[in-house]
């Protein structure tokens, strides 16, 4: 009587392991096996991190197996159990593996496809078609689309993170970490006197040195640094480049009518001995413009302070020495109801009005570079790929890593931090309603080109490293894209011979389909592409998605304590209006214009929890859940971690006794995933 040995590994994660009965079936080419019950005497089965192997006895040869169906039955209490893969041996001894990575919940059942990737039109028994189709009708139930704010991105349909399927829901470590980041954020500040701060919420703090009560003992290198020298020109000018929001600046190619600075306002400043002209043909003056906070609704939620936001915008030279310098600065759009600022003028004056800019950009990067972005655009890929690829696909198998916890993390955000009485409304001068607003508008220039890394330092064009030497962000992040890219296609040519394979792949072309017309809801403006028509559209297709979920975000995420904990360098709030005459400021105004010490508490507690790594991360290139079984895959994953690896170790050579070393894009830095 043929045997067939099945090995079955429960996963090490908390509450992985179960009680319930587990019932195997094995469907073969000619056959199927009985339904089996997996159960040792004296013996407790599928416990956590456990690897148990049981005989299925059959009367006759089975053939190829094909699938294999594994049921889960109440014994005494429900009791979820976390499958990580089943390997089946012949009585050949040909070992066949079928991933799995996923939960069973109540009386459930899942049916497993092994390892091995195929393309729909590979497929060619009904058996498998079947299996395919039937896996999909099933997901397009489960992740359903839904507007959480009209013009947003759409997301999952799910109000609260518990209603989220299972298998996409944080485990429960991962869930404690997320929690205990944020409860050591608050019991640190708490640690610092903070508590006594929130008594009195509303009061400003004294000087600038006050704001030390809630910074001294939970410093790093940068943030420290930072706070000495923020009030310095060249510490405002180098965070365009490298600091959190590093995605603005570009080069001036003619000032804006509404911007008139001239000559004589700037000539101190210039050192080449050029007209102010003749820089800007030259390509040393740069430009960043917050047009999008224009008529942004401020917050209101608490009517005894009242809050404000600018729109200014932000003419930078490149001296001599290469260093990003401001020199003329307008705290809205409209140069009538506006003054320039001038390094020049006084210096209450110039301190003020770098301030507005910096409170300008940390709202700029919250909502538009940080959120839309790169969380709400990884959610948009990831709910289309669980409605349009099955697992057996293999675009499925390359990017299931790379959504890992994302579709959760949104929920929670839409649970906690953006909604009505949210951290967003507690501490930001744009909560209350004005990031909707912001992510309404920034929709608008929101385009898949824009997503691609090349294309978007272009645009702005700062791609060359003989202007800009020291933008390490996009250096470093040219590296990383090329590396992501070549193992996008290292993995794609496995699989798309040719042109023709991907038109062919209905699934992948649905895939595409769905997040234009669906995530994105079909907007005129947003030019992501309906169909793939080639390897090389789908190779870039595919390292936008990985690009936007690893690196992006962890360029623009786990710098946040770096640069926004020392207050007055990235003012969440400002509670004054900004100033429309020179030489009104002074310390008092500036102190009573940055946040109070409250809110500076509820700031510095988010900007710390959101810039820890967890306990596991997993880093790009790190694929502890096989997905594929293919060696040419395992290579190409192995030959991808060395590029990184190599990228790592020179970025850690130029950081090698820097003052503001620049990390943020190294790879070993980069969690694969947006999941926190």
């Amino acid at each position: 009587m043929p045997s067939y040995t099945v090995t079955i590994a429960t996963g090490n994660q908390w509450f992985a392991g179960t009680d319930d009965y587990i019932y195997i079936t094995l469907m073969g080419s000619e056959r199927c096996s009985e339904r089996t019950l997996l159960d040792k005497p004296l013996y407790n089965d599928f416990e956590r991190g456990a690897v148990d192997s049981y005989d299925v006895r059959v009367g006759e040869d089975l053939g190829d197996i094909v699938l294999v169906k594994i049921e889960k039955k109440k014994y005494w209490m429900q009791d979820d159990w976390y499958c990580r893969y089943v390997t089946v041996k012949t009585p050949t001894g040909e070992y066949v593996e079928f991933p799995c990575f996923r939960w069973l919940m109540n009386d459930k059942e899942v049916v497993l496809r092994d390892g091995r990737a195929f393309l729909p039109q590979d497929d060619k028994t009904s058996q498998v078609k079947q299996h395919r189709q039937k896996e999909l009708d099933r997901r397009r139930k489960t992740y359903r689309w839904k507007e959480w704010q009209p013009g947003f991105p759409m997301s999952i349909d799910a109000n609260r993170h518990k209603d989220l399927p299972r298998d996409i829901q944080f485990d429960s470590e991962k869930g404690v970490d997320f929690i205990l980041n944020y409860s050591k954020a608050y019991v640190q500040i708490e640690n610092l006197c903070v508590n006594r701060f929130m008594n009195m919420f509303q009061s400003s703090w004294s000087d600038f040195a006050d704001f030390e009560k809630i910074f001294v003992r939970i410093k790093n290198t940068i943030s420290e640094y930072v706070m000495q020298h923020w009030k310095e020109d060249f510490m405002f000018g180098y965070q365009f480049l490298n600091g959190c929001n590093p995605v603005l600046i570009r080069k001036c190619t003619k000032l804006p009518d509404k911007f008139p600075v001239t000559h004589e306002m700037v000539s101190v400043s210039l050192e080449r001995e050029l007209t102010l002209e003749q820089e800007i043909e030259a390509g040393n003056i740069y430009i960043v413009d917050y047009e999008i906070l224009d008529d942004i609704s401020p917050n209101c939620t608490d009517p005894s302070t009242l809050q404000y936001l600018a729109a200014p915008i932000c003419l930078l030279y490149k001296n001599l020495r290469n260093k990003i310098l401001p020199i003329a600065l307008q705290l809205g759009q409209n140069p009538d109801e506006n003054p320039i600022f001038l390094p020049t003028d006084g210096q209450d004056d110039w301190l003020l009005a770098k301030i507005w800019v910096r409170s300008a950009d940390f709202q700029y990067h919250q909502t538009v570079t940080h959120l839309l972005r790169t969380h709400l655009m990884t959610e948009v890929f990831g709910i289309a790929l669980y409605r349009q690829l099955p697992a057996v696909h293999p675009v499925f198998k390359l990017l299931i890593p790379h959504i890992r916890f994302t579709i959760a993390i949104n929920t929670k955000a839409r649970e906690q931090l953006i909604c009505e009485c949210g951290i967003f409304d507690k501490a930001n001068a744009t909560g209350g309603g004005g990031h909707v607003q912001m992510v309404q508008k920034a929709m608008k220039s929101l385009t898949f080109r824009s997503l691609c890394f090349p294309d978007m330092i272009k645009s702005r064009g700062v791609d060359s490293k003989e202007d800009l030497p020291t933008y390490f962000y996009r250096d470093d992040g040219y590296r990383v894209w090329e590396a992501t890219k070549s193992f996008v296609s290292d993995v794609v040519s496995i699989y798309y011979t040719s042109d023709e394979r991907v038109m062919e792949d209905e699934e992948i072309q649905a895939f595409v389909k769905d997040v234009c017309s669906f995530g994105m809801q079909d907007f005129d403006y947003c030019e992501f592409p309906k169909s793939l028509k080639s390897r090389d559209e789908l190779i870039e297709y595919l390292t936008v998605v990985i690009f936007t979920a690893s690196a992006q975000h962890a360029a623009v995420n786990f710098g946040q304590y770096d640069w926004c904990s020392w207050i007055p360098n990235a003012p969440s709030t400002m509670r004054k209006p900004p100033p429309q005459e020179k030489g009104l400021a002074d310390m008092k105004l500036i102190i009573e214009s940055l946040p109070d010490r409250g809110r500076s508490s509820w700031h510095l507690g988010a900007v710390w929890a959101l810039s820890q790594y967890q306990e596991n991360e997993l880093y790009l290139g790190m694929y502890p859940d096989e997905y594929f079984i293919e060696k040419p895959v395992k290579a190409a994953m192995e030959k991808f971690r060395k590029q990184l690896a190599e990228i790592s170790n020179s970025i850690k050579r130029r950081n090698e006794g820097k003052k503001l070393p620049y990390y943020n894009m190294s790879p070993d830095k980069i969690p694969n995933s947006v999941a926190v």
